[in-house]
């Protein structure tokens, strides 16, 4: 059959007119409808959890063929992001972008505007990799084991540079010292860039960060490995001890990526949204990307992230229980 080119025109309008509308009852069978996805990233641009964001949201869009935005709520260490996503409309078009500090902050500072567990419906985890211990290379200890026995020998001594109280770098040295009975002194920064500027020049002896963050200063010598703060080595740094290798078996802290919606969001919603990032996460291309960044993808069932940050969030609390921390304000 041969078409005429202004009736052809109108045949393809209206071939394009019935595609959407089968591609809308699609989503909206799915739970999900065609308005824009909006991502809260709870960082700054350019932050490694703003490059997963743009990441998950490029990603999910091809999947869901529906427009996938990121937003970056920034304050407070993340809470403020947390806060604008558990208070938004439980319709699946909200989502958070969560990290280790979704966990870490309520549980320091019971005042965060937020309860991690209550507050969200779990959708599902992305990516977890640890954190590494680093040291100046005028600090006279070259494994954790000899920073520990350092510590206890002099008390105090020691110090220690965080990203800022109340967040995973900060939480993971209280950890270190609950379980040692030792004292390092925390110094609090704006970040973990200028705590490793100060750990360059031995301003601070000791940080912990992402294996993205300090690799590049402990292969060229400028920082030394102490150990990752997992209970297994990365594949990111191999040549470095676990924690369970430096003699603290059970010692497991991980960063972590997830996502999350709000608290009723519908069921059939949060299954289409698991099933879709269990398939982002199997994309090649995504796992080169997540291995570039020392990350390896952990998939599973929004119950099953539900159990993590249950146990996660419990931990914390136990760690700044434990250590008699009193954080009035980030």
């Amino acid at each position: 059959m041969s078409f005429h080119a202004p009736h052809r025109r109108t045949f393809l309008r209206h071939l394009a007119v019935a595609s959407l509308g089968l591609s809308g009852l699609a989503s909206q069978a799915a739970g999900i409808s065609e308005q824009p996805i909006k991502i809260i990233v709870p960082f700054a641009p350019g932050a490694g959890t703003d490059a997963m964001g743009r990441l998950v949201a490029a990603k999910l869009a091809e999947l869901l063929k529906v427009a996938v935005v990121v937003e970056n709520r920034v304050g407070a260490s993340g809470a403020l992001g947390a806060q604008a996503v558990a208070q938004s409309a439980p319709d699946g078009h909200t989502l958070l972008l969560a990290a280790a500090p979704f966990t870490t902050v309520p549980a320091a500072l019971p005042g965060a505007g937020y309860d991690p567990l209550a507050d969200f419906a779990p959708v599902g985890m992305i990516a977890q990799g640890p954190l590494v211990w680093a040291a100046n290379n005028r600090l006279p200890a070259n494994t954790l084991q000899e920073l520990v026995a350092l510590a206890r020998q002099r008390p105090g001594a020691l110090n220690y540079g965080s990203a800022g109280v109340g967040g995973i770098n900060h939480l993971v040295l209280e950890s270190l010292k609950a379980r040692t009975g030792t004292f390092i002194t925390h110094i609090p920064y704006r970040g973990i860039a200028p705590a490793t500027i100060d750990a360059l020049s031995g301003e601070i002896q000791l940080l912990t960060g992402t294996i993205p963050a300090l690799a590049p200063y402990i292969r060229d010598g400028r920082l030394k490995a102490l150990a990752v703060t997992s209970e297994r080595r990365s594949p990111a740094l191999p040549q470095v001890p676990s924690m369970a290798e430096a003699g603290l078996s059970g010692f497991d802290v991980l960063n972590y990526f997830a996502l999350m919606a709000p608290r009723d969001t519908p069921a059939s919603v949060v299954e289409r949204l698991n099933t879709a990032l269990a398939q982002l996460v199997d994309m090649p291309e995504v796992k080169a990307r997540l291995a570039l960044d020392a990350l390896e993808p952990a998939t599973g069932t929004p119950a099953a992230l539900a159990s993590f940050l249950r146990k996660d969030f419990e931990g914390w609390k136990n760690v700044v229980q434990r250590q008699n921390l009193k954080i009035d304000a980030f």
